[in-house]
């Protein structure tokens, strides 16, 4: 549940790839482009999908924390108290359902990776405040980022993820559900598109990283989630 950084390159079906064969996932995404969370969960949709059932539900804050605080010229995180009070709201009814509640850290934009320590912050502390998990993905991205700078994780904008970035999403997703090890998995992954919209195309590539580039992501996932 989320945005444009949860439905770039079809990041849900990326999971749904890394984690065969030991678990079978469906999913179901709600995800509009720009959407701040308590937004979306005011839409009824998310309920109607609990009602359904799930094991798990991922929530993805818009990449500003729900605002469009702007310095510099530069969007920046700002107060989290509009998210946390989503996160507030939103937990009781997923657990009330059964499920595991999963807050989908985001990264910094490329120009501002200092706002990264404010992003982690948001996450950690409402997560800790009501005990749902944190997947650690913007970390995950500092991490590689930090290792390999020239590696490609932000679309052209500065803000969207790159195919590879989706990727290292994928496997720190993978890793924080189910425990599984994305070391040696598959990264060269066909599915359903989807455009910049959210709309969904054709069935085509989804990634298709060289090898080294892969096992360096699938490393850095693993080693963000220990």
């Amino acid at each position: 549940m989320g945005n444009s950084f949860t439905y770039f390159h079809n990041l849900p079906e990326m999971v749904v790839a890394l984690a065969r064969p030991e678990r079978a996932v469906s999913v179901a995404v709600i995800a509009t482009g720009g959407a701040a969370l308590d937004t979306t969960w005011a839409s009824g949709e998310p309920s109607a999908h609990l009602a359904q059932g799930a094991d798990f539900v991922v929530l993805q804050e818009q990449s500003t924390l729900g605002g469009d605080l702007v310095v510099d010229g530069i969007p920046r995180p700002q107060d989290p108290a509009r998210f946390h009070t989503a996160v507030r709201r939103a937990v009781p009814d997923i657990l009330g359902a059964g499920a595991s509640p999963v807050l989908y850290l985001t990264w910094a934009r490329r120009d501002d990776p200092g706002a990264q320590e404010a992003l982690d912050n948001a996450y950690r502390s409402i997560g800790d405040e009501l005990g749902a998990t944190v997947a650690p993905v913007g970390p995950a991205w500092a991490m590689a980022l930090r290792e390999r700078p020239d590696l490609v994780l932000h679309d052209a904008d500065a803000s969207h993820p790159a195919p590879a970035g989706s990727y290292l999403a994928a496997c720190v997703l993978t890793a924080t559900l189910f425990g599984i090890d994305p070391r040696g998995r598959p990264h060269r992954i066909t599915g359903t598109t989807v455009d910049s919209e959210g709309v969904l195309g054709e069935v085509g590539p989804l990634t298709d990283l060289s090898d080294a580039d892969a096992e360096f992501l699938q490393d850095i996932a693993w080693r963000a989630t220990a």
